[in-house]
């Protein structure tokens, strides 16, 4: 590279990490205040709460690294033009690729980085969140319950002990489960411990009873029990899958070849479809918004005219493709004939662009000749000017 791009790849580097590094910290805020109540009502400390913020973020770099880049070429773009270093660059012959190729090539960085993180950080940083959920719901009767006290870990759900042993039993168990608005369920044991399983855990109770009510005007069933478990999933909102990943959970294999008994993939084979396409459709969008900054504030332009103006048509235009792409994953999901308009939108906003750069080159050299041709005509009727007035000085002189 010149000099001059790697000027413009370091400022517009740098204003893409401190606009990613910003948009991320909101993000991550925003996922925070959603999990605050892991901290506040369900007994988990502030480190669970940032490993499982931060493991949700990947799942969200797909679609902010290309608007920090997009912000960062604007802004690139833009200050170069206030600055006046479009135009000298401009005025020596320079095209528009001198300062598109580094914006470029940065783009091809993060395309780079999203599809890394599309097809293996995406998924592990799920899984590993899942298993973070399965060990909250673990500790939940561990922590959240104390000796003598009613907790309720979640509304309608309630659970008392008389105490805990030294090896972790719960000893006088009563909990009382309302979650259910048709049946009321009351357990009363005289032990309970926890149980790990993965990807799960369980509450096994000795020794008790289940009353059970799904009429108010009949009475209340009793059950008798020496031994019943209870899956602590039941704890937390859950999806009909069970244990069966999702498909954002799955690596590029198992989505392309899900196993025969994954009741994910029976009840809903588009959503693979559309997440194993949306994987690889998706670095192109950083690519695409270059190009759209390049072709919209990529040209010198004098302070006189109005660029704010074009700023914000790249913008929208941006957006516009971007939330297409969204909408097109939702149509992939329903039919598999638009797979091809995944690709197709961002491809046709990079061509799109590359003609509207290609015209407005052209126009520039237009100008040019009409410029040199003016000042030739100039120079002809100088010079034509001066022989007239020498001519007329000269027979003045005869005379």
């Amino acid at each position: 590279m010149t000099i001059i791009e790697r000027y413009v790849f370091r400022q517009a580097a740098g204003a893409l990490l401190l606009i990613l590094l910003s948009l991320s910290g909101i993000v991550w805020i925003a996922l925070a205040l959603r999990q605050l109540n892991i901290v506040t009502s369900q007994g988990q400390d502030a480190w669970l709460l940032f490993k499982m913020t931060t493991l949700a973020l990947p799942n969200l770099m797909a679609i902010i690294a290309p608007f920090a880049l997009l912000i960062a070429a604007i802004h690139t773009l833009n200050r170069l033009n206030g600055d006046s270093e479009l135009i000298v660059l401009t005025a020596s012959g320079a095209t528009i690729w001198r300062v598109g190729r580094p914006l470029i090539l940065l783009a091809l960085l993060v395309a780079a980085g999203v599809s890394l993180v599309n097809h293996l950080g995406q998924p592990w940083s799920l899984r590993t969140l899942r298993d973070y959920l399965v060990e909250m719901r673990t500790d939940l009767l561990s922590q959240v319950i104390q000796p003598g006290r009613f907790s309720t870990p979640e509304p309608k759900l309630t659970f008392h002990i008389r105490e805990r042993s030294l090896d972790g039993e719960l000893l006088g168990l009563v909990m009382h489960d309302q979650r259910d608005e048709k049946v009321s369920q009351a357990y009363l044991a005289e032990r309970g411990r926890i149980i790990k399983q993965p990807p799960t855990a369980y509450l096994l109770m000795e020794n008790g009873h289940i009353v059970r009510r799904d009429d108010p005007k009949k009475a209340s069933e009793i059950i008798a029990f020496k031994t019943y478990a209870i899956d602590l999933n039941r704890f937390e909102p859950k999806d009909d899958d069970g244990d069966d990943l999702r498909p954002r959970e799955r690596y590029y294999e198992e989505l392309l070849n899900p196993e025969p008994g994954s009741r994910a993939f029976q009840r809903a084979p588009g959503q693979f479809r559309s997440e194993l396409h949306e994987r690889f459709s998706n670095p192109l969008y950083p690519i695409a918004f270059v190009m759209i900054a390049l072709a919209a504030v990529g040209q010198a332009q004098s302070t006189r005219q109005n660029r704010l103006q074009r700023v914000v048509s790249a913008f929208v235009g941006a957006v516009g493709t971007r939330l297409g792409g969204l909408a097109l994953n939702f149509v992939v999901v329903i039919n598999a004939i638009a797979v091809p308009l995944l690709y197709a939108l961002p491809l046709t906003a990079i061509f799109a662009s590359l003609v509207a750069i290609a015209r407005s080159g052209r126009s520039r050299p237009g100008q040019g000749r009409l410029q040199r041709l003016a000042d030739a005509a100039s120079d002809r009727i100088g010079t034509g000017l001066s022989r007239v007035v020498e001519f007329a000085g000269s027979l003045r002189a005869g005379k």
